[in-house]
């Protein structure tokens, strides 16, 4: 059985997944702290879905990239506030109430999370800054700081726009003309997997460049399938 608070039982964490079989026991801690846990799936081929199920977790699929996948989880959702969370990024302790204290503020239409990464190293430190720096003076966290605002905000002026990619930008981006986009204190923690999968400087090349690409009206598709192949080029 699981118990919440009232500052976190009007809380939905949406999770988008492809093939985190890994990180469904973490996340399914999170019924003790909020409404409901949604996953809303990709296409996983390991044991995703089953796991998550067993878990009680709510489980959905849906096709076209992780905006559809972050809208179908939306329109699941019960809770007053929606959380859309990475499955490798973990919440503070005391999120729920740091989220509804930050939303009382009808000015502020959006808010994330400081974001910390789980690994050593001085590189990773200067990305957590910046990254930091960024979210407060731009307004512009990105998905892996757990992006969350009041459903019905969600709906009025989103939701995730349904592209192959950099879908989390573009909806904070429109966002923040409509209201005040918040960057909480505390962090979130998320994995180091990228960036040690493909080096600082790559991962943080390839970011740049999709941003640059957009902001000079590159297509989406033409943006992704170039994200692709220099993910390709990377690894080798």
């Amino acid at each position: 059985m699981t118990s919440t608070t009232p500052m976190t039982s009007n809380i939905s964490i949406i999770v988008p997944t492809l093939d985190e079989a890994g990180n469904i026991t973490q996340l399914a801690r999170l019924l003790e702290l909020a409404a409901e846990v949604i996953i809303a799936d990709g296409g996983s081929t390991d044991q995703t879905r089953e796991l998550a199920r067993t878990a009680g977790l709510t489980v959905t699929t849906a096709n076209g990239g992780r905006g559809s996948q972050l809208n179908k989880g939306a329109r699941l959702a019960q809770g007053d506030i929606l959380v859309f969370l990475h499955a490798d990024t973990r919440l503070p302790p005391a999120f729920g109430q740091e989220i509804n204290t930050c939303l009382t503020d009808r000015t502020v239409i959006a808010g994330a999370f400081s974001l910390k990464i789980d690994a050593k190293g001085p590189g990773l430190r200067i990305i957590e800054q910046l990254a930091n720096l960024r979210s407060r003076l731009l307004q512009l966290p990105y998905g892996d700081q757990a992006i969350f605002m009041r459903r019905t905000d969600f709906f009025r002026y989103g939701p995730f726009p349904e592209v192959p990619i950099m879908e989390d930008y573009i909806l904070i981006r429109k966002l923040a003309r409509s209201g005040r986009i918040t960057t909480l204190d505390s962090p979130v923690t998320t994995s180091a997997r990228r960036w040690q999968r493909l080096g600082l400087v790559r991962t943080t090349l390839i970011n740049q460049l999709m941003i640059v690409g957009y902001t000079i009206g590159i297509p989406l598709a033409s943006l992704a399938s170039f994200y692709r192949r220099l993910f390709v080029i990377a690894k080798r």
